[in-house]
């Protein structure tokens, strides 16, 4: 439970390996449940039972709130807007994504292979994660927003006020609701305490982006995001996943400087001669690098990104794959 025990915790299981993923039931009116975990038997039946513990059954419902679009955190919450007739409640650039979920997540698909291959991942490594992709789909459901949210508004309850705040860089939709009143921030996945989030490359929001629109740089735009929050008064952080967060600002410092470490290290490999992103990964994390190949591209393009915005590495293309070498040879 959280500071303000109007708020309860409802940790669902997901078959990841972050493990459970935190939702939340807000008592007040509207009734509302912030997340709503992955599209599973196991998981309907925990959150019904975690309902029932506070009295609540999935009926009472009245609004789901969705943080982003990951499939652990919207699974489920098409069905149980069915049942309750509960309003959905997301970013208004995420809306469209969500109401085609399938197509949206084979386009996305379609953007990582591509970007994997231009990185230098192997053909089959690629092929062989695209049916890994395929087969995850089904944790995720398309869900109809019935309420979409703009960035700096609010949305209100009898209770409180949240304050809707865009935070892009884990995922390009990434949402959190600040509460002004108590210093409470939903947060997502935008900062979780045990684990450092995942900057995740993305295929644009904008479904009319152009193909061929520069790569976007996910953890350039994670670290606006971060120093974006360390800025507000906060008494507590509620993550997606783990415990709270107290003290905001220490955490984002550490992670700011984890990422300033990683810059440099990716520096010195760069430094010997031009390599790819994948062939960084690999002296990075060995074997790491081929099963988990896309979260290790994201991670290194990430900090390959701060190295080109500050002008020490330049890209180098040979034969359709990008090798970046120092900007000093």
């Amino acid at each position: 439970m959280s500071a303000d025990d109007s708020i309860k915790v409802l940790p669902i299981p997901t078959p990841f390996a972050v493990g459970r993923v935190n939702t939340y039931l807000v008592e007040d009116d509207p009734l509302t449940l912030v997340d709503a975990g992955p599209n599973s038997g196991t998981s309907l039946t925990t959150l019904e039972a975690a309902l029932a513990e506070h009295g609540r059954k999935i009926e009472d419902l009245e609004r789901i709130v969705l943080t982003h679009q990951h499939i652990d955190h919207i699974g489920l919450a098409q069905i149980l807007a069915e049942r309750s007739s509960a309003e959905v409640c997301a970013l208004d650039a995420l809306a469209p994504w969500l109401a085609r979920y399938g197509s949206a997540m084979e386009e996305d698909d379609n953007f990582a292979s591509d970007l994997m291959r231009r990185n230098g991942i192997p053909g089959d490594v690629v092929v062989a994660l695209r049916a890994v992709s395929s087969s995850f789909r089904a944790w995720g459901s398309p869900v109809q927003v019935t309420t979409p949210l703009a960035a700096g508004s609010t949305l209100g309850f009898a209770g409180r006020t949240w304050e809707i705040l865009h935070r892009p860089g884990h995922s390009p939709s990434d949402t959190v609701f600040f509460d002004a009143t108590t210093g409470d921030l939903m947060a997502g996945d935008h900062l979780i305490k045990h684990i450092s989030s995942n900057p995740l490359i993305s295929r644009p929001l904008d479904l009319d982006a152009p193909a061929d629109a520069p790569r976007p740089r996910a953890l350039i735009t994670y670290l606006e995001s971060l120093r974006a929050t360390r800025e507000m008064e906060l008494r507590q952080v509620l993550p997606g996943h783990g415990e709270p967060i107290d003290d905001h600002r220490t955490l984002i410092d550490e992670r700011l400087a984890g990422h300033e470490r990683r810059v440099t290290k990716i520096a010195g490999i760069i430094a010997g001669e031009p390599k790819s992103a994948f062939e960084i990964a690999q002296q990075m994390w060995g074997n790491v690098a081929v099963t988990q190949a896309f979260l290790t591209l994201s991670e290194v393009l990430g900090h390959v990104d701060l190295l080109l915005e500050r002008g020490e590495v330049r890209e180098v293309e040979d034969d359709g794959v990008v090798r970046f070498a120092s900007a000093a040879s």
